[in-house]
């Protein structure tokens, strides 16, 4: 008798153990705002800042997880720390001195100008803490107008001289020129996908994570406006592309400053946003990352296989392809994604210089 009433019962947890796990609840929509300002870093409906929990994978996941390392061992990688490491970030009003740059990729850098000449102003200065010299990103915000300024390549050639510029209206929804770069090689804005100190420490992250690739395709999807592959192919990710952990990933195990991180993973995921190694994650430069739970923290999450992601496919979200702002309608689709719709772009040509962008 106790068999035959024990039979359906284990029939029965093997079925739930196959199926998938059940999606995160959403979280509600919250505005992230630049420490030392009451500047938002973009409006809540942003895509940046939308929860994507609920979307469907992408049909090309299996495709770009391979191609990224990601089923053969690969794990992530926290590139970021005390200083020298990571991307710092400045904070000034707008009496704060400023330049006007040259810049390599004139005609894709902010002011749009109709000839070569100095663009700007841009706030500058020794006193600016700017990113080591592999890439040299200097990303400062205007507190006083909520303007965001990145640079890239910053003062590769001289004083005043950048690989290229970038100006945004943390205010607005507003993305770069189609086809255009920034200071990353998506054409998407730097500081808003950057793990913080001040998020983990107040237990949320609610924004997605700028991450990088060893190579991409020669395209891009949306919000992203720029390419810089290294091959037509529809199985490396495009810049753009948008990873998130896998709601089935357990992340009890890991310390309540690790799981603040794998949490942000689950809801709003991982951007590609530039050529680099392979899921490579991006942060601030911050001395307190050396104290505290935060060792332990960058630690455990070097511990996590990129195989526990999936892409996603977040096309439904767009609004306006000249805009970053997200459907507010709730996507809990089940059916297979459709095609990676894959916008062509045509690339300037390489860079004469040896940073990853």
């Amino acid at each position: 008798m106790a068999s035959s009433i024990l039979a359906p019962i284990c029939a029965l947890a093997l079925i739930l153990a196959w199926l998938p796990a059940a999606p995160q609840a959403p979280i509600a929509p919250r505005v992230p705002i630049v420490p030392g300002s009451t500047c938002p870093v973009f409006p809540a409906d942003n895509i940046w800042n939308t929860d994507i929990a609920w979307m469907p994978v992408s049909s090309r996941s299996p495709a770009w997880l391979a191609s990224t390392s990601a089923t053969t061992g690969r794990l992530l990688h926290p590139d970021f720390g005390a200083p020298p490491y990571g991307i710092p970030f400045n904070v000034v009003d707008t009496s704060h001195a400023t330049t006007n740059f040259n810049f390599l990729y004139w005609d894709e850098s902010d002011p749009v100008v109709a000839t070569q000449q100095p663009q700007g102003p841009y706030p500058y200065g020794d006193d600016l803490a700017r990113e080591g010299p592999s890439d040299s990103h200097l990303l400062t915000v205007d507190e006083d107008t909520c303007k965001l300024y990145e640079t890239w390549a910053t003062d590769y050639a001289g004083p005043s001289t950048a690989g290229s510029g970038a100006i945004y209206d943390l205010r607005s929804n507003q993305l770069r020129p189609a086809g255009w770069t920034s200071a990353d090689a998506a054409g998407l804005p730097i500081l808003p996908g950057l793990v913080r100190r001040d998020e983990v420490q107040a237990g949320l992250i609610a924004h997605a994570i700028r991450f990088t690739v060893q190579s991409s395709d020669t395209s891009y999807l949306w919000p992203a406006r720029h390419e810089a592959g290294s091959a037509s192919n529809p199985n490396l990710p495009p810049m753009g592309a948008r990873f998130r952990l896998k709601a089935s990933f357990d992340i009890s195990g890991f310390g309540p400053a690790a799981q603040v991180v794998l949490t942000a993973f689950k809801h709003y995921g991982l951007i590609v946003a530039d050529n680099g190694s392979n899921w490579f994650l991006q942060g601030t430069m911050d001395a307190g990352w050396d104290s505290g739970p935060y060792p332990a923290m960058i630690a455990q999450l070097k511990t996590v296989p990129a195989s526990a992601f999936e892409a996603i496919d977040e096309s439904s979200l767009m609004v306006d392809p000249d805009s970053g702002r997200a459907s507010t309608r709730k996507a809990r689709q089940s059916s297979p994604a459709p095609g990676s719709g894959r916008l062509p772009v045509n690339q300037s040509s390489p860079l004469p210089y040896t940073g990853t962008r």
